[in-house]
């Protein structure tokens, strides 16, 4: 694992919890209504990827960075045969699994922790998802051709925005953390997309992301 993986890697295992009551609003009531205010694209973008995803009944999923598995989780709810989530702190996939024990979805859901390009298996997915990945991921195009390889059908990604009011200061805010962030245009992803080996795909702009899903 290359030194960017590792601090990736610590930092998700430290913000596990507070990254996931983003989502599940379980923090102050001012802070939950920032939180509607100012990241409403992160909700959106949870709408769209499941717009996007269906059919979902009886078919399978990769989600590449499941984090504490919420988007694995709901395709599990909305009938996915099988969902498989990686993530590569230990902390979330502990999460993910927790959570899929209690609501007895554990039969359909696997979570492991690693990085894509480590991963290894003969299985290939309808669907890919890659939501809140390429945030972290310096050279995306790697990891766009292993998601062509995994899937059959099409994949779902979420790209930020490099020209907005929110870029700088998530990328001051981050780093001081210890977590590089980084950000795409239209063009970029265009490109990435088609060298990653996508027969087709569209973009569509939601709020401060880009919200991408790639035909085979």
């Amino acid at each position: 694992m290359n030194k960017d993986l590792i601090r990736q890697k610590n930092f998700w295992s430290q913000e596990a919890e507070d990254f996931d009551a983003i989502y599940s609003q379980r923090r102050g009531r001012f802070e939950n209504l920032l939180n509607v205010a100012f990241r409403w694209d992160m909700y959106a973008r949870f709408e769209y990827t499941m717009e996007h995803a269906m059919p979902i009944e009886g078919r399978s999923f990769l989600d590449v960075g499941c984090g504490t598995g919420r988007y694995s989780l709901e395709l599990a709810r909305r009938g996915a045969r099988k969902v498989v989530g990686i993530d590569i702190s230990e902390r979330m996939v502990d999460i993910c699994q927790q959570r899929a024990k209690e609501e007895h979805l554990d039969s359909c859901c696997q979570f492991l922790q690693t990085d894509l390009l480590e991963y290894q298996s003969d299985e290939i997915f309808d669907v890919c998802i890659g939501v809140g990945l390429f945030d972290y991921i310096r050279e995306p195009l790697s990891v766009l051709a292993k998601m062509q390889d995994f899937v059959q059908d099409r994949a779902i990604m979420s790209f930020p925005k490099f020209w907005t009011w929110r870029a700088p200061v998530r990328k001051m805010r981050l780093s001081l953390k210890g977590c590089d962030v980084f950000f795409y245009t239209n063009e970029r992803i265009n490109t990435l997309l088609k060298q990653a080996g996508f027969a087709s795909h569209t973009i569509d702009k939601i709020g401060q992301l880009y919200c991408t899903t790639a035909n085979l």
